[in-house]
């Protein structure tokens, strides 16, 4: 019977988008991850909003706007 199960690495290396790198066991070789305990803001205890395109202040503005018109 041939074998149905993955290869099994040991030291399959995770790269987080915050540049953090680690090993875990896994079928996988590598592994990208966007957020790990290094960044996480539960684990860092610091609290962070991205908004990068701005889209907040967007919908202030549509919110704004739209209370000027009635």
């Amino acid at each position: 019977m041939k074998e149905i199960h993955p290869k099994y690495h040991d030291k399959a290396k995770v790269t987080c988008a915050c540049g953090e790198v680690f090993d875990i066991g896994s079928t996988k070789e590598s592994i990208t991850i966007e957020v790990c305990s290094a960044c996480h803001p539960f684990y860092t205890g610091k609290k962070k909003i991205l908004d990068t395109m701005g889209r907040v202040e967007k919908f202030k503005e549509r919110v704004a706007k739209a209370k000027k018109e009635k």
